[in-house]
């Protein structure tokens, strides 16, 4: 069986895909499947020249933001993956970011509750009221909130994806983690 590696473009998405693919019964060591993160989108021609044709051959797949989605079609291409909609060569597309994904997929009602449950609301609440985040969508300040205070961002991935109901996931995840 060939090795599958999943480029994801950080530590949170990572959390994500692995607590998702985990919820679903999918035993990752077993299927030979490694989540790796690249640190950000432009670093993806490192990767793919280990992981790719031209390094370990193994099958890629990905998940990646919407803004980046130019710069991985690219980078595929180049590497010789092959061309075509990031969808058909195995890289599912993030409308903002995964947490954006996320915060529709729940609503922003249960994310505030999964905050409150970590003690965090207060802190939320005082995000709410600076200037620049007055008049912002509830959605907008719940992905400010996840990308401003440093380990957010992969806490709360795994607290997202574990309050999913059962069945439902983001469409670009569960796409992803159903093509292992």
């Amino acid at each position: 069986m060939q090795a599958t590696t999943v480029l994801v473009e950080g530590e949170s998405d990572r959390v994500a895909v692995e607590t998702l693919a985990r919820r679903v019964g999918r035993d990752l060591a077993a299927e030979r499947v490694t989540v790796v993160p690249m640190g950000g989108a432009t670093s993806i021609v490192h990767f793919l020249d280990r992981y790719g044709p031209g390094g370990a051959d193994h099958r890629l797949l990905g998940l990646c933001d919407a803004g980046e989605s130019s710069v991985i079609a690219r980078a595929l291409t180049r590497a010789g993956v092959g061309s075509g909609s990031l969808a058909e060569l195995g890289f599912h597309v993030c409308h903002a970011d995964l947490e954006d994904e996320l915060i529709r997929c729940l609503g922003a009602d249960a994310v505030l509750d999964i905050i409150a449950a970590q003690g965090e609301l207060a802190s939320f609440r005082i995000l709410q009221r600076q200037p620049a985040q007055r008049g912002r969508p509830t959605t907008a300040q719940l992905r400010r909130f996840f990308g401003g205070r440093s380990g957010n961002k992969v806490r709360y991935a795994r607290l997202l994806v574990d309050a999913l109901p059962a069945g439902q996931a983001p469409e670009p995840l569960a796409r992803l983690v159903a093509s292992f």
